[in-house]
Formats: C-alpha cells, structure tokens, sequence
C-alpha cells in the first residue's frame, strides 16, 4: 500500500505539469486560431472623436527634404494607380515645411468574384509631417460610399468602424456587416504604412 502511495505521489507533479503545458498549449492555439485577432479591441484609434491612424516612419540618415521628397513621390504615385478614382489628388505641397497632404477615393474591394463584386468607395486624407530622420504620417478624414451602383450609403468611420460598431458586443469578432469594412481598412493602413517604412529605411 505505501509502495503504491509513493508511486500515486511522485507521479502527481508529472500529470500536473502535463495539464499545465496542455492548457498553455490550448490557450496559445486558441489565440492563434481567431483570424479576427489583429482587428480587435483598440486596432481603430479614436482621437477628438475622429478615426485615426497614426506612425512614425523612422529614416535613419535622411534629411528632412530627403525624406519629404520620398514621401512626396509616393503619394503623387498612389493618384495614379488602378484602384484611384480621378479626384485623388496631392491638395497641400509645402516642401519648406515638409508637409504634405493627399486627399484620395479609391475602391476597396471585400469580395470580387464572376458572380459577385463587393466593393465600397473609401475616401481619406494622408498627411505627413516630415523631418530629419523621420515622417509622422496620419490617416484621417476615413468614409465610405457603400453600394453607390445601387443603393447609394454614405457612411462615415465613425459611425461605423469603432470598437463599438465594428466588432461584437463581447469584442471578441468583427461584426457581421460593420467588420468587413473596419477588417479592409486597417488592411489598407497597414499597407501604407509598412511601404513608407520600407521606402525610408
């Protein structure tokens, strides 16, 4: 009997051990397996009551007219590709300053199939702020014009891609409408802002 205790006791720590790397090993793939993780709770900043989005484009080594004329050309750029309506347009050149601003309308596309194309025209403003070594770039003024083929909505991101209306009531998904365009337009930021940190680097 006490041959058999000892035996229950030593092999104790072991199962505990094992339930324990179970459970971290279950919350990590839980974690890893919500594809709405990224686009959760605190991924659209609101400041003064607008949306958002703001970086600091480190570049090591530039001057202020260096980095502003890098940053000039891409958003010149950005007016002409495919996805740019006509209206896109540089609207403030201040190479003195080192400030410039973009006002753009392009399609952001959620679905495009042979059947279906789902898109919303999203409108914002790109404003950078450039110095020696840096450039402070904020994405702001976001809104859309949903179904404008058919049944024309003008929406606004702050109605509509926050916390609050772009993701469920425990904030653990996007919400079923509202998510689609919050789930594009971070993607879309992030893609701004990640070819601006490739082309300062």
């Amino acid at each position: 009997m006490k041959k058999l205790l000892m035996m229950v006791m030593m092999c104790l720590p072991m199962a505990v051990m094992a339930q324990n790397t179970w459970e971290m090993a279950e919350e990590k793939e839980g974690v890893a397996a919500n594809p709405d993780q990224k686009y959760l709770a605190g991924a659209v900043p609101v400041v003064d009551g607008r949306v958002e989005f703001r970086a600091t484009i480190q570049a090591p080594g530039k001057n202020a007219r260096q980095v502003y004329d890098i940053v000039k050309a891409y958003m010149e750029k950005m007016t002409t590709e495919k996805n740019q309506f006509e209206q896109s347009r540089i609207v403030i050149d201040e190479p003195e300053s080192g400030r410039v601003i973009g006002s753009y309308q392009e399609w952001l596309v959620f679905k495009s199939t042979a059947l279906n194309l789902d898109r919303t025209r999203l409108f914002f403003n790109l404003v950078a702020e450039c110095s020696d070594g840096k450039a402070d770039i904020t994405l702001t003024r976001i809104h859309y014009l949903y179904e404008e083929e058919r049944d024309p909505q003008a929406i606004k991101a702050e109605d509509w891609i926050t916390d609050e209306q772009g993701l469920n009531r425990k904030k653990t998904k996007l919400a079923r409408v509202s998510g689609k365009f919050r789930r594009k337009t971070i993607d879309r930021k992030d893609f701004l802002f990640n070819k601006f940190t490739e082309l300062l680097k």
